[in-house]
C-alpha cells in the first residue's frame, strides 16, 4: 500500500486537476480513486479535453460518472451521453442538471430528453424510480418550451401528455386534439388539465387553508363566481386574483380601485384590459401603477406583459434567477421596438433578449440607464467586453454566471489588482498579460492567492518556490506554465499510478 499523500501533495493534486494547460495524459491519472478530492474537482469543476470526457463517461466508478454528469463546464451533449447510464443516480444527476446551475440552462438534446421522459423502471432496488428522475428533469430547466411544441404529435403517448402542459398556453385546436387523442392515458391527462379551466372543478379542489395548491389555483386556474367574490372580500387573495388569467372582466374594475397599489399595479400589467380601464390606470395616483399601465399601450400580448413584469418585480435588479425560454415564441419585432423605446422598462426587457441584432446591442451598450447595460452584459452573447466587465465588478450576484462566459475579459485587468473586492482581485490576478501579480501572492484571501500563483507570467524558479509553500502550492500546481513532465512528477509524489 502506498503511503497516503501529505497535505502538500494533496494540494498539488488539486491544483493539477484545475490546471488548464495540463494535457489529457496528465489529467487521466486523476481519475484514479487515490486522487481523492482532486478527482471530483477534475470531473465536476472544469472544462475537459475530449479524451478525458470519454474516459469519465466510460469510467467503472459511478461516482466519477455522477460528478461528470453535474459538470456545468462541459457541453450538454456530453452530459447527455450518461442519460442511459445503468446506474439510477447517474441518470438522476443528468436529469437534475449542472451544479451550480447556470443562469441560462442549456437544454439537453432531444434524444436524451425523450429517453428520460419515457423510461420505465429497470428493477434497481433502492434507487430512484423512472418517474422521480423524470420529475428531476422537469424542474431542472433543461427542457426548452420549443421541445414541448415539437412533441405535440409524437408517437409516444407520454410525450404527448408532456406537451399538453401548461394547458392555458395551448391553442384551442391542440386542446381539442388532446381531448380526442386515441390513447386513453393522453385523454385522461388532457381531461385533468382541462379541469384547470373549469370553475366548478377548481372551486371543489380549492383548499381552505394557505398552501401551494391553493396559491396555484388562485393565481393560474379558472375561478367560480363564488370564489371570485370571496377573493374580492379578502385582502390576502386580491393580488392573486389580479393576475389570474381566468379572472372575469367584471372583477377588473373593482380590483383597479383596490386600496393596495400592488393589486392595482398587477391589474395594470394584464394583457386583456379594455381601453377605458387602461386609461384610468394610466392616471392612477401611484407612480408605479401609472408606469405599469403607460409603458405598454394596448394592444399587448400576455407574453409581452410577462417580459415587462420581469423588470418590475423582485427580479428587477440584482437578480440571480434563471432566464427561461418563454412559453410562446418571442416576437423579434416587439423586442426591437423595445430597444429603441423611450421607456426604460422596455429597454431593460429588450436587453435580456438574446436575439437582439448587433446594431441594437451596440445602442443599448451605451444606454444611459445602468440597469439596461448590466442586463445586456449578463444576457446577450454580443455584449461588448467593457460592459461585461463593468457588470462583473458592480453586480456580485451575477459573477458566477459571468465567470462561465467567454465574453468576460480575462486580459487588460491590471487596474483591478488593488480592488477592494477579493473576487475582483482574483479575476485580475489571473490576467496572463502585463506583469506578474507578486503582491497578491500574500493576499489575505485564499482564492486571490490561488489565482495569483496560477498566473503563467511567473518564472519556473518562482513556481518551484510557490509549490513548496502551502499558501500557494495549489495555485502553483494549477499554473499552465508548468510542463507536462513536471505535472507528472507532482502526481508521482502523490503516489498516483501512471
Amino acid at each position: 500500500m502506498p503511503n497516503s499523500p501529505s497535505a502538500l501533495e494533496d494540494l498539488w493534486s488539486r491544483g493539477v486537476a484545475a490546471n488548464t494547460g495540463a494535457p489529457a495524459g496528465v489529467l487521466l491519472r486523476l481519475l484514479d480513486p487515490a486522487a481523492g478530492e482532486a478527482r471530483r474537482i477534475l470531473c465536476a469543476q472544469r472544462s475537459l479535453p475530449q479524451e478525458v470526457m470519454d474516459a469519465a463517461v466510460a469510467h467503472p466508478d459511478a461516482k466519477v460518472r455522477r460528478s461528470f454528469a453535474r459538470n456545468p463546464h462541459v457541453p450538454a451533449a456530453q452530459r447527455a451521453r450518461l442519460a442511459e447510464d445503468p446506474h439510477g443516480f447517474v441518470r438522476a444527476q443528468v436529469a437534475s442538471g449542472p451544479h451550480p446551475r447556470p443562469r441560462r440552462p442549456r437544454p439537453l438534446p432531444d434524444e436524451a430528453l425523450i429517453f428520460l421522459l419515457t423510461a420505465e423502471d429497470g428493477g434497481e432496488p433502492g434507487l430512484l424510480t423512472a418517474n422521480e428522475i423524470a420529475q428531476e428533469l422537469v424542474f431542472s430547466h433543461q427542457i426548452p418550451a420549443s421541445f414541448r411544441r415539437r412533441m405535440q404529435g409524437h408517437a409516444h403517448p407520454a410525450l404527448r401528455i408532456f406537451a399538453a402542459q401548461p394547458w392555458s398556453w395551448l391553442t384551442p385546436e391542440h386542446r381539442r386534439a388532446l381531448l380526442a387523442d386515441p390513447h386513453p392515458d393522453v385523454r385522461a391527462s388532457a381531461e385533468r388539465s382541462a379541469r384547470t379551466a373549469d370553475p366548478a372543478a377548481m372551486e371543489a379542489e380549492l383548499p381552505e387553508h394557505a398552501c401551494h395548491h391553493r396559491w396555484m389555483i388562485l393565481n393560474n386556474y379558472a375561478l367560480s363566481d363564488a370564489v371570485v367574490e370571496a377573493c374580492l372580500a379578502d385582502p390576502e387573495c386580491r393580488w392573486s386574483l389580479a393576475g389570474n388569467p381566468y379572472t372575469p372582466r367584471h372583477a377588473f374594475a373593482r380590483l383597479a380601485r383596490d386600496v393596495d397599489p400592488k393589486v392595482r399595479e398587477r391589474v395594470a400589467g394584464r394583457a386583456d384590459l379594455d381601453p377605458a380601464l387602461w386609461a384610468a390606470l394610466a392616471e392612477d395616483p401611484d407612480e408605479r401603477v401609472r408606469t405599469r399601465a403607460r409603458v405598454q399601450p394596448l394592444p399587448r400580448t400576455r407574453a409581452q406583459c410577462q417580459a415587462v413584469d420581469h423588470e418590475t418585480g423582485r427580479c428587477a435588479y440584482d437578480c440571480d434567477c434563471y432566464v427561461l425560454e418563454p412559453c410562446e415564441d418571442p416576437d423579434p419585432d416587439w423586442y426591437r421596438a423595445c430597444a429603441v423605446s423611450e421607456e426604460v422598462l422596455l429597454r431593460r426587457a429588450a436587453a435580456r433578449y438574446a436575439g437582439l441584432p448587433a446594431d441594437l446591442v451596440l445602442r443599448l451598450a451605451e444606454d444611459p440607464d445602468e440597469e439596461v447595460r448590466h442586463r445586456l452584459a449578463s444576457w446577450h452573447p454580443l455584449a461588448p467586453a467593457a460592459i461585461v466587465l463593468a457588470a462583473f465588478v458592480a453586480r456580485p450576484a451575477q459573477r458566477p454566471h459571468l465567470l462561465m462566459q467567454s465574453r468576460l475579459p480575462r486580459t487588460g485587468l491590471a487596474h483591478l489588482l488593488g480592488h477592494e473586492d477579493p473576487e475582483v482581485r482574483a479575476l485580475a490576478a489571473a490576467d496572463p498579460t502585463g506583469r506578474a501579480p507578486v503582491e497578491l501572492l500574500t493576499d489575505p484571501d485564499e482564492h486571490v492567492r490561488r489565482a495569483a500563483a496560477a498566473n503563467p507570467l511567473f518564472s519556473r524558479d518562482t513556481l518551484e518556490t510557490l509549490l513548496r509553500d502551502p499558501a500557494t502550492a495549489e495555485g502553483a500546481a494549477a499554473n499552465p506554465g508548468l510542463p507536462a513532465v513536471r505535472l507528472h512528477a507532482l502526481l508521482d509524489s502523490a503516489h498516483l499510478p501512471r
